[in-house]
């Protein structure tokens, strides 16, 4: 069946060094492997998507991006090149590539202007951001007019992992929770969490966030999310019941959750509208992402929406004609 996958990483000129923060997460082996495939576009990754009938992967600079950059100069310029970069390369195979947005919000109103020059100029079909911006999560009222942007587009925004800001304790001594393993899904889940408190979708209803790695554990929480809520001292915080925020402004890829019980948990809580497949390339193997969708216990229609159906509704694109509808 034909796919559309939407968490798939590169690596642009003049991010080695901020690559090199994740190094310690894999063995030698690993790293090195992901390490040549990152900047490589038009064998090994063509070839792999072929191989899975991938019709369309979506391109973005791997984490940590430029959201650690304590020079927001820097930052900005940096972003730019990549997005230079990715623009010319989907424009050397137009019908396969897409792109998401790399943006600098250390300066959120520069980071704004740079998403609507991505989006005019270069098509591409949202923003992916690596987390919080030195300690900045995105509920942050500073971001308020960056969002105002992003709902004016009409693009998504992927919440991608990143480390904390700081270093929770329980953590300490145990290098095995470290990155994808759990701390990320943690972090990821608990900034995603901080724009729903945040009434950010009160003041922008439009706005469509998406996670990955199957909702970032979310899915299984939700009742007890809404459970203690209705108990705890907030007060109203906001006009609907977190689930419900988070069930009409959010969707969810499969990257790195090759597992039946959470697909199906997912689609269950969330609706088959708002699950999507994507692979997490390099980083894990495309075909046991693609053997993991093609022979999950799901009806043949449900698959083609998580496939690539409600890809094409969320990104705007197709992967009949392969261009922008």
């Amino acid at each position: 069946m034909k796919k559309i996958a939407l968490e798939e990483h590169f690596s642009g000129p003049g991010f080695e060094h901020y690559l090199e923060s994740v190094r310690g997460l894999f063995n030698e082996s690993a790293y090195l492997e992901i390490e040549s495939l990152l900047p490589e576009f038009n064998e090994k990754r063509l070839i792999a998507m072929d191989n899975a009938e991938i019709k369309i992967a979506v391109l973005s600079q791997t984490a940590p991006g430029v959201q650690r950059e304590t020079d927001a100069k820097l930052a900005l310029t940096l972003a730019r090149q990549s997005n230079d970069f990715l623009a010319k390369q989907i424009s050397l195979c137009p019908d396969r590539y897409r792109g998401f947005a790399c943006l600098a919000l250390q300066d959120p109103q520069e980071a704004a202007r740079e998403l609507k020059r991505c989006i005019n100029e270069y098509e591409f079909v949202g923003a992916l951001v690596n987390g919080h911006t030195n300690g900045v999560y995105l509920d942050d009222k500073q971001y308020w007019p960056f969002w105002h942007t992003v709902a004016e587009l009409d693009v998504p925004v992927y919440l991608h992992p990143a480390d904390s800001y700081d270093q929770p304790h329980v953590y300490s001594g145990r290098p095995e929770l470290h990155g994808a393993t759990y701390s990320w899904t943690c972090e990821t889940a608990a900034h995603a969490l901080r724009l729903v408190f945040g009434g950010i979708f009160d003041h922008f209803p439009s706005l469509r966030i998406i996670l990955g790695h199957m909702g970032e554990a979310l899915p299984f929480m939700l009742w007890r999310i809404d459970s203690r809520i209705d108990i705890g001292p907030f007060g109203d915080k906001t006009k609907r019941k977190p689930s419900e925020i988070i069930r009409d402004h959010f969707v969810i890829t499969t990257s790195g959750a090759c597992s039946n019980g959470p697909l199906l948990c997912s689609l269950s809580e969330l609706g088959e509208e708002n699950v999507m497949f994507s692979v997490d390339y390099p980083y894990e193997d495309t075909a046991a992402a693609v053997n993991f969708i093609e022979n999950a216990p799901i009806p043949e229609a449900v698959r083609e929406k998580v496939c690539f159906r409600n890809a094409e509704r969320v990104l705007k694109i197709s992967v009949s004609s392969g261009i922008n509808d």
